[in-house]
């Protein structure tokens, strides 16, 4: 019998949804599974007892307010963020990340590298003018969800151009003046069709500085969202879900105490952006050239967690120092950008027959330098062994099976089912 970690490995793979269907076989599962589901309802307010949340008032559709009483509770409401933005005021966004988004849905494109076993597959470009990044995504109906990304200065200065120009729908003309910065999105394109109105979001990118206290936590885009790469968005809505889940169990179970609970979900969820946050920070460093200063963004006691594992390698010390220096920071986003390193399934798998040991999920994390000392002339090697080597210091965020095996607080998740909750380490 495969363990939940072999199982996790050997069905690795990512789907495409339309957004709305997938919340929405989310929801109906809940609610087969035994989840009280109350629609058509608004959340006003939140009522405590000290710092503890003990009832929310909510407004019906028919415009009725009542009152709700409960022992927990999980804020879930996405980027409103109740509890972070109107009760905790805790909420900071991230200086190095201020970017605009627009996307929309066309009809009619073309797919990525038919006859391959990569065909269909989502596209992601830099543009041209270094100012962001587009992405090319395959949807189930045949429908292509086209986005672009860019950096909020280079919006406000584009937007001004145009409406100096007389341009009245200036983000709809931006959006599409931008693809032309993206020419591998534009041959997939073809002769594609605009099919919906053009979507925007700015400022997006957040976090907080605590996600849960006595008697509530905080998940998913609630309390944190860093950037559409990776879908990073959804990782970290499971993410705090479960670990929402587990430690309210564990609580209730008396594996711990509420206030331990708690600890856990707070180094959980703040352990799980900071990865993310150090892996698209390396991205923009590399599609835009910046030179900016971003250790600001960086939270040093969550780094260290997040990647003791990557630390002693680039310190090149067995004892680490615990300063976060911006030598360091650095060193670890261009460690971590290599994450995506232009390799191929067929690469991997003729480096993999060479360098075994190197290649290997249990082989040793090397240094950039050490790379390009192994690999020589070799390039495929390097950028095999470049990849491999970043996803080595993150791949705990992948797959259920890190709940099990990182310790956070003095305690890990407990994953049987039926036996939900944290054990202490």
């Amino acid at each position: 019998m495969k363990t939940l970690e072999q199982r996790s490995n050997s069905t690795r793979r990512s789907g495409k949804a339309i957004r709305s269907e997938f919340d929405e076989l989310l929801l109906r599962h809940a609610s087969t599974s035994g989840v009280k589901v109350f629609e058509g309802l608004k959340v006003t307010d939140i009522k405590f007892s000290g710092e503890r949340p003990v009832s929310a008032v909510y407004e019906t559709k028919h415009g009725k307010s009542k009152e709700i009483n409960f022992e927990y509770l999980v804020d879930a409401s996405g980027r409103m963020g109740l509890m972070s933005t109107k009760y905790l005021r805790n909420r900071r966004f991230n200086k190095s990340l201020r970017n605009m988004a627009f996307w929309g849905y066309w009809k009619g494109g073309g797919r990525y590298s038919p006859g391959t076993n990569r065909e269909n597959a989502p596209w992601f470009e830099a543009f041209t003018d270094e100012t962001g990044w587009a992405w090319y995504i395959p949807l189930h109906d045949g429908t292509m969800s086209v986005g672009v990304i860019i950096s909020k200065e280079s919006y406000s200065a584009k937007k001004a151009y145009l409406a100096s120009n007389g341009v009245d729908d200036s983000n709809t003309t931006l959006y599409i003046e931008q693809l032309a910065h993206a020419p591998g999105l534009l041959r997939l394109l073809g002769v594609a069709k605009l099919s919906s109105e053009i979507k925007s979001a700015g400022d997006y990118s957040y976090s907080a500085t605590q996600y849960a206290g006595p008697y509530y936590r905080i998940a998913g885009d609630a309390g944190a969202f860093i950037d559409p790469f990776f879908s990073s968005g959804v990782h970290l809505a499971f993410t705090g879900g479960l670990s929402a889940a587990s430690t309210i169990a564990a609580s209730i179970r008396g594996q711990c105490t509420e206030i331990e609970a708690a600890a856990f979900h707070n180094t959980k969820v703040g352990v799980s952006y900071t990865r993310f946050l150090v892996v698209v920070l390396g991205i923009y460093k590399q599609i835009r050239s910046q030179a900016e200063d971003v250790l600001s963004d960086i939270n040093e006691d969550n780094f260290d967690k997040a990647f003791h594992l990557l630390r002693p390698v680039i310190q090149g010390a067995a004892d680490v120092d615990p300063k976060l220096t911006t030598e360091e920071l650095e060193e670890t986003l261009h460690f971590c950008k290599n994450i995506l390193a232009p390799t191929s399934p067929q690469m991997h798998k003729e480096v993999a027959e060479r360098l075994p040991n190197l290649t290997s999920p249990d082989g040793p994390i090397l240094r950039t330098s050490a790379v390009a000392k192994i690999t020589g002339e070799d390039e495929d090697a390097r950028n095999v062994l470049l990849e491999v080597n970043a996803r080595k210091a993150i791949h705990v965020m992948y797959g259920q099976g890190h709940f099990g095996s990182e310790t956070f607080e003095g305690f890990y998740v407990n994953l049987e089912r039926g036996k939900l909750g944290l054990v202490r380490a």
